[in-house]
């Protein structure tokens, strides 16, 4: 796949994600706010009648990546369902500018990195906001 595949998204996008993680559900709030917001639908892959098999996907792979998938069928994984996800919203500038060499690739890097740790991150960050709310 073409770095600048996710730039060919094609919306409407359904947007599989963690309704358990803090940062996830920060970026769901948002995104339900959006302005383009006709554009996605959402997914938690956590609800009780979620089967991701349904989806032709397994369970821990969507827990361990972000997976977006768009109104042709078309899956984007991990960072390039980030920039096909910002991309649809209309921030393509900045999705061009994710996929030029070197910065593409420090990207997908730090993505895998957070996706590995967001739980642990999550709950660290939790407390963080609950000392400074208390």
């Amino acid at each position: 796949m073409s770095r600048y595949a996710p730039l060919n998204a094609s919306p409407p996008v359904t947007l599989f994600h963690d309704g358990h993680c803090p940062f996830c559900q920060q970026e769901v709030a948002w995104l339900e706010k959006h302005r383009y917001r006709e554009h996605i639908a959402l997914v938690d892959i956590q609800a009780s009648n979620f089967n991701a098999h349904e989806y032709e996907q397994e369970f821990n792979a969507m827990m361990g990546q972000l997976h977006l998938r768009d109104s042709q069928g078309k899956w984007y994984i991990g960072m390039d369902a980030s920039r096909a996800l910002y991309a649809v919203l209309g921030y393509r500038r900045l999705v061009k500018i994710s996929c030029l060499p070197g910065l593409y690739g420090a990207m997908n890097a730090g993505y895998r990195y957070f996706a590995r740790r967001r739980i642990r991150l999550g709950r660290w960050w939790e407390k963080r906001q609950a000392k400074r709310q208390g």
